[in-house]
């Protein structure tokens, strides 16, 4: 059963609170004495909140607490959208008392039964939670055990995200694919090479950096990368190719035109096609595949990054490259370069024996040290390393849902309106090309992006958010501009795991439209801060 994850929820609940303009209703429906007994409650609550997610993982009396907690916040949140909603209405009628075409429509209750029965609702959640909040001291709680919203924001402007190509360890591994590449079944007409491993191991990376290598490059005219994912569809395959070979958004219907416009870009084409994270074993699927891209010239090769090994077994010619752990060199060199680089935190012998031991934790696993180096980097004292060295939720299985611990941690520590921010990406689908400005924009739409005063631009803050869940690595850049601006990323698929369980129990995904892949249309949308997926 997934962790109930109610930080940022709350600070959704206190920013509604807090709000000028649920202020101003509170004068026309008298309830500001239960509104501030609400917000104080809240308050209460909100103090041991980070121990209680993080014991709940072991202890289920505490995770019963949670559960009671989260049905009365929820409600709590409706209460307050109704409240607001209906003393819009009231304020409206007031204000255009002479129009009864506007009385009518409205159809508002009298200011007294409306008052009354807004104040019962709130009285009641506020009974709810006061409950609550007392029942709290019997679990001996920390009250603030961390301070996420004093965020160092120096390491947001500061850092270049070059580092986010910085690989480590793997040299060998790239060597191997590029050998294969150039030197191996070039009297062949198509041969696979397959990249196995888990998730988070650097598949993708070890695919990029061969992919980007100046000898395959000059080996190989013609180079393609498609993300497959768990849809492994072998009409939107194609389609997603033709785009990828002729850089050209693709519009034909019917596998017979698809069929026959792929075989002309690859005739007497020497190509590279990297499928990324196959998840499919279906044979058939792939022998399909296979058979249209057999059209190019001898030595064209296929690089297939996948977790299963029965995926390799599959597709594979030529040998599979399992990617084993990162080393422990390569591991604390890695996480070094992130905590400790240029305005990081003090590589003193104590913290770098602290270090260590979060790195061991890690399992070799490079998004798990790279997403835990950036965390650190902002940690100053000691005792927020032990906090994170020691934290519960490392005794939690992966497999329970497949979930780094490590990218958990991360995420706690984030400040609430960056919480809000990232679970909202829950909404686009696994492998999605995000524009970064128009991410910003549906951010801004949805009031997510809170400058801190008013001579701050929407935009700029927006930018801000992003640039800082990127160096953190929730975000991967996936295309820059000319000058090296980022146009987009994308969100490594661990990482959208995680968005989609913090984002709650009811979430809906942005779908592509059928065919559309490197031009992948949203063609549904629907954003609930308030549920679950």
């Amino acid at each position: 059963m997934a962790e109930i994850v109610l930080t940022a929820f709350l600070q959704v609940l206190f920013d509604k609170l807090t709000s000028p303009k649920l202020e101003e209703y509170e004068l026309w429906l008298g309830a500001k004495k239960e509104l501030e007994e609400l917000e104080s409650t809240l308050s209460t609550i909100a103090a041991v909140l980070d121990d209680a997610e993080e014991r709940q993982v072991k202890d289920k009396a505490v995770r019963n607490w949670l559960m009671k907690l989260k049905d009365a916040v929820y409600d709590a949140d409706a209460v307050l959208d109704e409240f607001a909603t209906k003393a819009l209405q009231q304020k409206v009628k007031s204000q255009d008392h002479t129009n009864r075409w506007v009385s009518s429509f409205l159809q508002v209750p009298n200011s007294v039964a409306l008052h009354v029965k807004m104040g019962s609702m709130i009285k009641e959640i506020n009974k709810r939670l006061n409950a609550i909040a007392l029942e709290r001291v019997n679990f001996h709680f920390r009250e603030g055990i961390r301070d996420v919203e004093k965020e160092d924001n120096e390491c947001r402007q500061t850092h270049s995200f070059v580092i986010e190509s910085e690989v480590f360890g793997r040299e060998k591994d790239k060597a191997e694919i590029v050998d294969m590449l150039i030197g191996w079944g070039n009297g062949e007409d198509l041969s696979v090479i397959p990249i196995v491993g888990m998730g988070g191991i650097g598949k993708t990376t070890l695919a990029q950096l061969a992919f980007n290598d100046v000898k395959v490059k000059d080996s190989f005219k013609l180079r393609m990368w498609v993300c497959v994912s768990e849809d492994f569809d072998v009409p939107r395959l194609t389609k997603a190719i033709i785009e990828a070979a002729t850089k050209e958004r693709c519009d034909l219907l019917g596998m017979d035109l698809l069929q026959t416009r792929l075989r002309e870009r690859l005739a007497g084409e020497k190509f590279l096609l990297v499928l990324d994270d196959v998840w499919s074993e279906d044979y058939e699927k792939w022998d399909r595949l296979r058979t249209l891209l057999r059209g190019g010239a001898k030595g064209s090769k296929i690089i297939v990054t996948s977790r299963s090994t029965g995926v390799a077994a599959i597709m594979g010619s030529l040998p599979t490259c399992y990617l084993a752990r990162l080393s422990d060199d390569d591991c604390w060199t890695l996480f070094r370069k992130r905590a400790f680089g240029n305005g990081g935190a003090e590589q003193t012998p104590r913290m770098v024996a602290i270090g260590k031991e979060i790195v061991k934790k890690c399992g070799g696993i490079p998004l798990a040290i790279k997403t835990l180096g950036s965390l650190m980097r902002s940690r100053r004292e000691e005792r927020e390393w032990l906090y994170v060295k020691d934290n519960e939720l490392w005794r939690l299985p992966q497999e329970r849902d497949g979930i780094l611990p490590a990218l958990r941690i991360s995420y706690n520590h984030l400040p609430s309106y960056l919480k809000r921010c990232f679970a909202y990406c829950a909404v686009f689908p696994k492998d999605y090309d995000i524009n970064k400005e128009r991410l910003i924009q549906m951010w801004m739409a949805e009031g997510l992006v809170e400058p801190s005063d008013a001579a701050e631009q929407l935009e700029d803050v927006g930018n801000n958010y992003f640039n800082y869940l990127l160096w953190r690595s929730f975000f991967q850049v996936a295309e820059e501009d000319e000058d090296g601006s980022i146009v987009s990323c994308k969100i490594h698929d661990l990482m959208h795991d995680l968005a989609q369980f913090v984002a709650g129990v009811e979430c809906s995904i942005l779908r592509q439209a059928q065919g559309r892949s490197s031009q992948k249309e949203l063609v549904t949308y629907r954003w609930s801060a308030t549920q679950e997926c």
